[in-house]
């Protein structure tokens, strides 16, 4: 399990465990914030295909799928 502080994750390199059509390194290009300020979801974007996912910022803890850095 990956610990993550959601405050310090825009701008963060991640790598698919798993990687599908050759997308496998991935930026957190913004957060999706409530109005008080906690971190909601966050947009991931494939580096090679420029397509972004928005997804809860949680499921970078399992590192079944998500590896911390560009491996």
């Amino acid at each position: 399990m990956n610990r993550l502080n959601p405050q310090k994750l825009l701008l963060s390199k991640w790598t698919a465990a798993h990687p599908q059509k050759r997308e496998k390194h991935f930026l957190v290009t913004d957060l999706f914030r409530d109005d008080d300020g906690t971190v909601l979801e966050i947009e991931l974007q494939a580096v090679l295909t420029k397509r972004s996912e928005r997804m809860a910022w949680q499921a970078l803890t399992d590192d079944q799928c998500w590896r911390i850095g560009w491996k």
